[in-house]
């Protein structure tokens, strides 16, 4: 049998990009590939649905066209499966193609899946693993899981009709130091337990959220564990300095940034403390609901295309 591969296209990427490249995207997959299978990505149920159908009948990648919500869902129907991902970026973020090294112009990208599909080449990476409480509501994770004061900015930044791409996130950020509010928390890790006022918490399978802030620049995704970057209580002034180091990575530097490598992270708020529970929890930019958390390293839990090395 021959290379069978699915095609979802996320047309509100990137403010229309991914809609008005899938033509070209899937013209130039369909003379390579021996059969591709056109998948409706309106809704994740209804992604889920379609590639495991695709899967039932032989899947050897899905390519996805669009950005790191795109990418989230996909990530789900691939992890621990042998369907390989493929991305072709066309986002505002793009912060998992940027992370695996996949060109960040679409047609770039899509030479590279073509290479990569023509040699069969391949490798995995490791993914983070959010477990919930009920069996089965398990969610994974590509680049970074983000809670306190980074988490509410990624909510007000999805919020934001403008500017796009890095800038909405900057805009963000500033609006929310005006409601700056370290809380406690405790982050408990197989390397150790810390309880803390913080400002934030970032676990990283990778370094960028936030269209290319390397809030845990050290972050590899195949390196078996999580770097954990946590920013204790700062005042807004202390903030706002540490804030342009965020885009050089120099924030680990400072000295309220602590840094430490994990592969099992749980964070909750202290015991006797209040407004904590109400911190919003993100991964990948989508929202998980609120702490507490518990999130898992998975080491080579997924397959993915054009990424003879990772950068």
């Amino acid at each position: 049998m021959g290379r069978r591969v699915a095609l979802a296209v996320h047309p509100g990427s990137g403010h229309g990009t991914a809609a008005r490249i899938a033509g070209t995207v899937a013209e130039r997959l369909r003379a390579e590939v021996d059969h591709l299978e056109l998948i409706s990505a309106a809704t994740p149920q209804a992604l889920r649905d379609s590639v495991t159908a695709c899967r039932s009948a032989g899947l050897d990648a899905l390519v996805v066209v669009g950005g790191d919500g795109a990418a989230h869902q996909a990530v789900q129907c691939c992890a621990g499966t042998e369907v390989a991902l493929g991305l072709v970026p066309s986002g505002t973020g793009n912060d998992f193609a940027r992370a695996l090294g996949v060109p960040g112009r679409p047609g770039e990208a899509v030479t590279a899946l073509l290479s990569a599909l023509r040699g069969g080449s391949d490798r995995t990476v490791d993914l983070g693993r959010v477990d919930g409480d009920d069996p089965g509501s398990s969610r994974w994770f590509g680049t970074v899981l983000c809670t306190g004061f980074d988490a509410a900015v990624n909510a007000r930044a999805n919020r934001l009709p403008w500017p796009s791409g890095p800038r909405r996130y900057d805009a963000a950020l500033l609006r929310e130091l005006l409601s700056l509010r370290p809380r406690p928390v405790v982050v408990d890790t197989d390397a150790g337990s810390v309880r803390v006022s913080a400002t934030l918490v970032a676990v990283g399978n990778t370094p960028f959220y936030g269209g290319g802030v390397p809030i845990c620049p050290s972050a590899r995704p195949d390196d078996g564990v999580f770097d954990v970057t946590v920013v204790g209580r700062v005042s807004r002034t202390r903030l706002a300095r540490i804030l342009p180091r965020l885009r050089t990575g120099q924030h680990v530097r400072h000295p309220a940034v602590h840094t430490l490598r994990a592969t099992r992270v749980r964070i909750e708020g202290a015991a006797g403390t209040e407004g904590t529970a109400e911190w919003p929890v993100f991964a990948d930019g989508d929202p998980l609901g609120a702490l507490p958390v518990n999130a898992t390293c998975v080491p080579a839990a997924l397959r993915v295309l054009a990424c003879p090395q990772l950068p």
